[in-house]
């Protein structure tokens, strides 16, 4: 039988210096599947999805202990390249100017391939696909600058897509947004799940978590709740 299950955390704790700020943490997520993460602000949520993909390592002074298992190999393990582990779980992050860095929407988008060094034409190849799926694909020209916050949210999740992720997690990036643009993001999100992306995203909006297939709560590093919205939502 087929594992469903793309990540694993077994017995996490993670530490900022001597700062515990997740606890005992122990919980799958499934394949092609939707996962918010809710709960107050500073209970653990980002911390625990940049665990996901490693990129809490480049915050000095932490630690982690325990183990994430990705398709069944720790990913802290010494002989795992970082750099391979956030290809393969890509995150947008809240504010998309922290992931923007090239002076064209284009060339934004192609950064990730060609620090990878993937041939030329593949690279023209996955550019043109994740802008057509991010519905840039006629700015593609255009300074990401001259954009609206809706729109470099779209150029920075085209930047995550060209690197074909299984997995793309989305930390508050629909925070800055206005309801269109969060409806807007809301939509991508879906569209990859349906592109059999595993999806997990962090939000403060009910409305947002109630269109997830599982909901995931922390409260101060502890995982208080584990289940369907409907379950979520009834009690």
């Amino acid at each position: 039988m087929e594992d469903n299950r793309v990540i694993k955390t077994k017995d996490v704790n993670f530490f900022y210096g001597k700062f515990r700020a997740l606890t005992d943490i122990s919980m799958d997520f499934e394949k092609r599947r939707v996962t918010a993460l809710i709960g107050p602000s500073g209970c653990g949520k980002s911390t625990l999805l940049r665990l996901l993909n490693r990129m809490n390592d480049l915050i000095d002074g932490t630690h982690v202990e325990g183990e994430v298992l990705f398709e069944g190999k720790n990913i802290y393990a010494p002989d795992v390249d970082p750099v391979e582990v956030r290809r393969r779980i890509g995150m947008v992050f809240q504010n998309p100017e922290d992931q923007i860095v090239a002076t064209l929407i284009e060339e934004d988008t192609a950064f990730g391939p060609e620090n990878l060094a993937v041939p030329l034409a593949e690279i023209r190849a996955r550019v043109q696909s994740a802008l057509e799926t991010v519905k840039m694909e006629g700015k593609k020209d255009r300074p990401p600058h001259l954009l609206s916050a809706g729109q470099k949210q779209r150029v920075a999740l085209a930047g995550v897509l060209a690197m074909q992720p299984e997995c793309v997690i989305f930390d508050e990036s629909t925070a800055m947004l206005d309801p269109r643009g969060r409806l807007d993001v809301m939509a991508e999100m879906q569209q990859l799940h349906e592109r059999g992306i595993t999806v997990l995203f962090i939000t403060h909006f009910m409305e947002e978590a109630a269109r997830a297939n599982r909901v995931v709560a922390l409260n101060q590093g502890n995982l208080v709740f584990d289940g369907t919205p409907k379950a979520l939502f009834a009690d």
